[in-house]
């Protein structure tokens, strides 16, 4: 008897999927804002952040491919004003997301509110409540 006979055969094939373009866009801004957390709860921890990049293939002293692991910089999402009040701006695409109509920044206050701060635009994200939204043009 076939081995093969004994298994339930089918034609199915995977469904190819065209890709949104909303939740590409969404799904990067969130891996932005867990990024800005982590950074954000290890300073306040008094601790250094330094997420691995993705494997990178170099060649050793035998000519041989391998592969290794560096570190990836992580830009600092958030800034003090004159006053020394913490602010928060989410980018997207290297340009500053608009949380509303000429707003693109949030008042942290201190230092120590903005990883919750950051879990509350990882919900909104998560909800689309800025799905509608794009980076301003600042020329």
């Amino acid at each position: 008897m076939s081995v093969l006979k004994t298994l339930k055969l089918s034609n199915a094939a995977p469904i190819a999927t065209a890709g949104d373009p909303l939740a590409r866009a969404r799904d990067k801004l969130l891996g932005s804002l867990a990024d800005q957390r982590a950074f954000a709860s290890a300073v306040v921890a008094s601790e250094l952040y330094v997420p691995p990049k993705n494997l990178v293939s170099r060649k050793n002293d035998a000519g041989e491919r391998v592969r290794v692991e560096v570190s990836r910089r992580v830009r600092k999402g958030w800034f003090e004003d004159g006053a020394g009040t913490v602010h928060f701006a989410a980018r997207v695409g290297g340009k500053p997301l608009e949380l509303a109509k000429g707003k693109q920044a949030v008042e942290v206050g201190s230092l120590d509110n903005l990883p919750s701060v950051i879990d509350t635009l990882i919900e909104a994200v998560r909800a689309g409540e800025l799905d509608a939204q794009s980076p301003s043009d600042k020329s």
